[in-house]
This record gives structure tokens, C-alpha cells and sequence, in this order.
């Protein structure tokens, strides 16, 4: 999900990420051995403590000692560099066994991939929740396992609420305006954090344009970027929110969801929306926060409920060596109900299987997860099955938030976008 990561640099020196991490006392030297899996996957952690290494470490050699003959080295590289590697091992053709990622469909496309038909029984195929499983899939065949998913809620500071004589969470867009007023009388820097900067603004842009009636793409599949009723959603929050100074001080396109998030765990903002660790943390700290639907718009009605946006990584196999038997032997192991979950627990994420999300116990899901889950199985999730999503997400980020500028046009600035998405949807096809 693309959230807990250093600089690219101080990771890879405080980890070691470069070098593989091996389990059972495989080595750099091994990659080639017929008994040996490569698995490249993202790091995690935001701190050496909480390093995904540790988990990796214990799954491996679990599943070495279980299968004697199959030993797994991990590698683990920062979200920031992990997608352009992955992508330059396998056009030098050393693609790894596995990968965990945050994207696959370019892989699939390519004909890379195992299926998971390939790989898993039918009851393990069965077993991923499904919004996480139809977004893992192109046409009808799944390529991309879900591993850990997440949804997003509208977080409100409570006490904030109270100082401002605030009693009820905002249902719709007028109610969310008025809230938002009464915050700003109160001095409250942020009323509502709008972070439409370029680290994350394809997140914030969608969980809007869905309770607008909106959203990346229509009904049979294909990109909707500039659709009116997006078009709608940018002008709004520029008319009704921006101009009348209810985002804060930091214009929207220049606000990074990491500082929205900061600025909110030191009771800065309002209301911002978030996801599970969020909540973790500012209970941690003693904050008095909830989670809610997001708010929908007038135009829809409070009786609405369009879906939550969801995000997930990728779990992918690669026929490149072909060692699918062995593939589908350590995959069945880790995504054993005490594996996943014990990974969901530690970065407050949720796992993607039916069965792990019914199971606490193990570091899984505790009781500020479960309204998570719940948002997690109405879902919907970026449409990470187009091959040109990696490209387009990016131009997302990189442009949406000027639709709110104060010389911003949300038309013009959604039809480029649309634009863009097309040209790279040729270049995929």
C-alpha cells in the first residue's frame, strides 16, 4: 500500500535491503539452485523495530523445516524503488520466483505470470475475499494474489468536535461544510486535511468522486476519468471547501497524505480521511478519534451508500524458472491463516482471505479493525487489472490535486488527465 517507507537510500543502509535475506541458510549463491525461491518484496516497516524482516525471517525457515528440500530467499526493497526493479529483473530475464508489490497487471499482460489456478487449490483460490479478487484478476483468471488490503474511513478528532459544539458525524456534503465551519471558528488549523499533493492523490481523488457517484471507471470497465460527475466532485470541493480556506493553510496539491496524517496526530485537523494504522496510532497517543462512512454527496442523499475505496498488494508468480510446484507449496504455507494474519497485525493492515479475517488471534484483527473489514467487503478498488494503471495512477497523483488550485479548471485538468490515461492505454495495447 505504499505508506511506511524511509528514503530509498536510508533504507536499503539500515536494513541491508539489497543484500538477500535468506531463511534456512540460503545464500546469495543459491539463487540458481533448482531447490532455492527468490521472493523480492516490499519493506513494511518505518523503523528498523518493525522491519518486515523479522516476519520473513521466522515464515522461511518455518517452511524450510516443513519442506526440507525447498529453501526461500527473501529480498526486501523500499515501495519507492521496489515496482522499477522488480520490472528491470525480469527485462534482464533474472526475474525473481515471487514478488510482493503493489501492482501485477503488466506482468499478466506479458504472459509472465502463473495463475493462480496454477499455483493454489481450488479451496485456496476460493478463500480470497472478493473485491480483492476481482481486482486481482484480468478477464476471469486471477494473476494477482491479494495479500494485505486495506479500506478507508473519514476520521473526525473528537474533541475537537466537542470544543466546536459538534454532536454528530457528517452523513452528507452540507453536513461535512458545516462541520468544517464550526472547526475553522474554533482555530482549528485544518478543518478538514484534503491531501491531494502527489504522494497519495489518487486515493483521496477516488474516496471523493465515489461518494459523488463517480469514480475511475464505468460500469464495463473502462477509465471514466473526466466523467461529469467527477468533474462535479473537483469543482465542489474547490467552491464549497478550498476557497472559503476549510483545507488549511497548505494548498491541497502541495499537502502529502504523510503530513495530512502528522498534522492529525498532533490534533491539528479535524477530519481527513484514513486507514487502520491511523487509528492505532492516534489512540496510541491518547486521542480521542472515530471512524465513519465517508459522507456522501447532496446530490445522492444521506440514504446512499456508495462504495469505500479499497487498497491492496500483490502477491505474483513468475514461470520465468519454472518452479510453479514449489511456488504453490511456500504460497499454501504463507498464506496459512496464522501467517497472514500474524503479518495484517503487525502494520494494522487487513488480511485478504475469508478465513484470516475471522481469526484474531495470532496479532490478526482486533475490534478498530473490524469496521475496516466490514468497508473492505463493499469495496471498490483502483483498477489495478488495466495494465496502464501504474501509468495512469501516476499522472493522477502528479496532476488532480491543481484541479482545486486557486487558478485550477477541474474540467481541464480531469479531460488532461483522461488524455494521458488514453495515450498510455494505446502504448499498453
Amino acid at each position: 500500500m505504499q505508506r511506511r517507507i524511509f528514503g530509498a537510500a536510508a533504507t536499503a543502509t539500515v536494513f541491508g535491503l539489497l543484500v538477500p535475506l535468506s531463511g534456512c541458510g540460503s545464500s546469495a549463491g543459491d539463487a540458481g539452485d533448482s531447490g532455492t525461491l527468490r521472493l523480492v518484496a516490499a519493506e513494511y516497516g518505518d523503523s528498523p523495530a518493525n522491519s518486515s524482516k523479522a516476519f520473513w525471517d521466522k515464515v522461511t525457515k518455518d517452511f524450510t523445516a516443513a519442506n526440507p528440500g525447498i529453501k526461500v530467499q527473501v529480498q526486501l526493497l523500499p515501495w519507492a524503488d521496489i515496482d522499477r526493479e522488480v520490472s528491470r529483473m525480469v527485462k534482464a530475464g533474472n526475474a525473481p520466483d515471487m514478488a510482493l508489490m503493489g501492482s501485477y497487471s503488466d506482468f499478466a499482460a506479458q504472459g509472465k505470470l502463473y495463475s493462480a489456478e496454477e499455483l493454489l487449490s481450488i479451496s485456496a483460490e476460493a478463500n480470497f475475499l472478493q473485491p480483492l479478487a476481482e481486482a486481482g484478476s484480468v478477464g476471469n483468471t486471477l494473476y494477482g494474489l491479494p495479500f494485505v488490503a486495506s479500506s478507508r474511513l473519514l476520521f473526525y478528532n473528537d474533541t475537537l468536535f466537542r470544543q466546536a459544539g459538534i454532536t454528530n458525524a457528517p452523513k452528507t456534503w452540507s453536513d461535512l461544510t458545516a462541520d468544517a465551519k464550526a472547526l475553522k471558528e474554533k482555530g482549528v488549523k485544518y478543518p478538514v486535511a484534503l491531501p491531494l499533493g502527489p504522494e497519495e492523490a489518487h486515493a483521496e481523488a477516488m474516496i471523493w468522486e465515489l461518494s459523488n457517484g463517480g469514480g475511475y471507471a464505468d460500469n464495463s470497465g473502462n477509465y471514466s476519468l473526466a466523467s461529469d460527475q467527477n468533474i462535479s466532485t473537483f469543482r465542489w470541493l474547490k467552491e464549497k471547501l478550498v476557497t472559503p480556506g476549510l483545507t488549511g493553510p497548505t494548498p491541497p496539491s502541495q499537502l502529502n497524505r504523510a503530513d495530512a496524517f502528522a498534522a492529525f496526530l498532533r490534533g491539528e485537523v479535524g477530519m481527513v480521511n484514513g486507514y487502520p494504522s491511523l487509528l492505532h496510532e492516534a489512540r496510541a497517543k491518547g486521542m480521542t478519534v472515530n471512524a465513519v462512512p465517508m459522507p456522501v454527496s447532496d446530490t445522492l442523499g444521506a440514504g446512499e451508500t456508495p462504495p469505500t475505496v479499497g487498497v491492496a498488494d500483490w502477491m505474483m508468480a513468475f514461470k520465468q524458472n519454472g518452479k510453479g510446484a514449489e511456488i504453490g507449496k511456500f504460497l499454501d504455507f504463507v498464506y496459512q491463516d496464522k501467517n497472514l494474519s500474524d503479518f495484517a497485525g503487525r502494520y494494522h493492515l487487513l488480511p485478504s482471505t475469508v478465513s484470516a479475517s475471522r481469526t484474531p488471534s495470532g496479532g490478526g484483527l482486533d475490534r478498530n479493525d473490524e469496521q475496516f473489514l466490514t468497508a473492505l467487503r463493499g469495496a471498490q478498488l483502483y483498477p489495478v487489472n488495466d495494465p496502464s494503471w501504474v501509468t495512469v495512477s501516476d499522472t493522477i497523483k502528479r496532476n488532480i490535486g491543481h484541479a482545486v488550485d486557486a487558478n485550477g479548471d477541474a474540467k481541464a485538468v480531469l479531460e488532461g488527465i483522461a488524455a494521458k490515461a488514453a495515450e498510455a492505454g494505446r502504448k499498453k495495447g
